[in-house]
């Protein structure tokens, strides 16, 4: 038996990256997973197929959860499609890396709308069922980014340090109703965005972190798993898993 048999899990950004962990992971553990993506349809019809070498239940969600009307049309679609919801990640995210002298209003909102905006659009949408059914697992993707700042990422930081602040009022709030929210707050993880980074670079961050290497996205899954299946006193909290790089 898995640890999350008969659970319907959705993961927002799950065609890829750390997204394609989670949502591989939440489905070896016996969930039907529903997974979001924007564009990327190809990417993710790949994940529905690699979980289901292994027997396990998914459908595609598509819609752009930097939209308030898509992200919630999304999640009712999911929840029409199983019959419910246990297990929202919120793990959607970009980058539009410049310094504060070149940032430009499209990059600054471009990430806030789709890293920040879409965390609120989609627990607004997901929480009024699992409220009705005294259940529910919201597990938010932050960064520790959010938590100590990085140069050229002010847009970045904000929308990241604004998740934890969401997931501390959510998670009192929805507390009295079994619902759990917490954050995780990846340090670097080899994914697409950490591979743009020239190699020198890379180099240099390495150097930062404690342990000497890069986190990996299963690692980061299985955290989100920790809290979907295990995490049922723990409410309003931050998770680092980064290596080190920030205590």
């Amino acid at each position: 038996m898995g640890r999350l048999d008969n659970k319907i899990a959705l993961v927002t950004g799950a065609s890829r990256g750390i997204g394609r962990a989670i949502a591989t992971i939440l489905a070896r553990e016996g969930a039907a997973v529903a997974l979001n993506y924007r564009s990327g349809e190809a990417e993710a019809r790949a994940v529905a197929d690699e979980i289901a070498t292994f027997g396990g239940q998914t459908m595609l969600a598509q819609g752009n959860v930097s939209d308030k009307t898509e992200a919630r049309e999304m999640v009712k679609r999911v929840v029409e499609h199983y019959g419910r919801l246990d297990v929202l990640v919120n793990n959607a995210g970009i980058t539009r890396d410049r310094s504060m002298r070149k940032l430009t209003d499209e990059d600054w909102l471009d990430v806030i709308n789709t890293n920040l905006n879409s965390v609120y659009y989609c627990t607004s949408a997901a929480m009024e069922g699992m409220i009705a059914q005294k259940y529910g697992r919201i597990i938010n993707i932050s960064s520790y980014v959010g938590q100590a700042g990085n140069f050229g990422q002010a847009n970045y930081a904000a929308s990241k340090g604004g998740i934890i602040a969401f997931t501390k009022t959510a998670a009192i709030e929805l507390a009295k109703y079994n619902i759990t929210v917490n954050a995780l707050a990846p340090g670097f993880t080899l994914t697409d965005m950490l591979a743009k980074v020239p190699d020198n670079v890379q180099d240099q961050i390495k150097a930062k972190i404690p342990m000497g290497r890069f986190g990996l996205p299963e690692e980061v899954a299985k955290a989100v798993l920790f809290l979907a299946a295990d995490g049922d006193y723990i409410t309003g909290q931050q998770i680092n898993v980064n290596g080190g790089v920030y205590m």
